[in-house]
């Protein structure tokens, strides 16, 4: 499995940015997929996630102002980004994993697939 990660950019704080992130190797559209972000100096934090193609799930930092969503006929997952603050700024990674339960969504550890990171700034 492969992951490519793209998207990251400049923005100011109330700004939009979509993250994309292609996967290849995928053998069935039930892996879990999801978005993680590392800020300088901070642990690498969990962001949202598509459970097992179905469910979404959000941390509660970016509820309300991030979007996630899923496109198997593309292989890609998405991170509709909007009301973006400085806080935001960060690494943003996208994971997969075949056989995550429901409760290791949020843990980075549990993810078996990594792509590289995509840069996000947000400037007050």
């Amino acid at each position: 499995v492969q992951l490519q990660a793209s998207g990251g950019g400049s923005v100011q704080a109330g700004g939009s940015l979509r993250l994309s992130c292609a996967a290849s190797g995928l053998t069935s559209n039930r892996y879990t997929m999801g978005w993680f972000r590392q800020a300088p100096g901070k642990r690498r934090e969990f962001v949202a996630a598509v459970f097992r193609g179905v469910n979404t799930i959000y941390a509660n930092s970016v509820k309300g102002r991030f979007t996630i969503s899923r496109d198997n006929t593309k292989n890609t997952l998405y991170l509709q980004m909007a009301s973006l603050k400085p806080e935001d700024s960060a690494e943003y990674y996208c994971a997969a994993d075949a056989t995550l339960i429901l409760s290791s969504v949020r843990t980075d550890d549990q993810y078996d697939y990594w792509g590289q990171g995509t840069l996000v700034t947000v400037s007050s």
